[in-house]
């Protein structure tokens, strides 16, 4: 019982723990995602004050690298959704076993026969490179 309670309480650290150190990236992507939303209903709403004031000359349209805004409920950014795809994408990010810099996981691999079992490095030779291709014949 003792054993089981300990247990859960390292696991909830470890939770606590992640919360803590995901929280500042999470809350920068939140306020990026705000802005852009923010940015977006700038850019649709500032031009057609400004339309207003001055009368542009008919059948003028606007430069094509600036194609019109639309800015409704369905295409917003800053959303539970998507603040919800951020959290889950950021954990997914922290605890995945490959990172930049440090040396390459090596899972264990069952061969073709399922009799076999190995680690992915254990078919390198020598300072070869080992290449892993993965595709499909369809």
């Amino acid at each position: 019982m003792l054993h089981s309670l300990g247990v859960h309480t390292l696991q909830l650290l470890t939770q606590l723990a992640t919360c803590i150190l995901l929280l500042p990236r999470f809350l920068l992507t939140a306020l990026m995602l705000w802005l852009l939303d923010f940015l977006c209903i700038r850019k649709k709403v500032l031009p057609m004050g400004a339309a207003e004031e001055e009368e542009a000359p008919p059948g003028q349209e606007p430069p094509p690298d600036d194609p019109p805004v639309c800015v409704s409920d369905s295409n917003r950014m800053f959303t539970l959704e998507s603040l919800k795809a951020v959290w889950h994408g950021q954990k997914l990010d922290f605890f995945k076993s490959a990172h930049v810099g440090s040396s390459a996981p090596n899972p264990e691999v069952i061969q073709l026969d399922g009799q076999k079992r190995l680690r992915i490095l254990d078919y390198a030779r020598g300072k070869r490179p080992l290449i892993l291709n993965f595709g499909s014949c369809t």
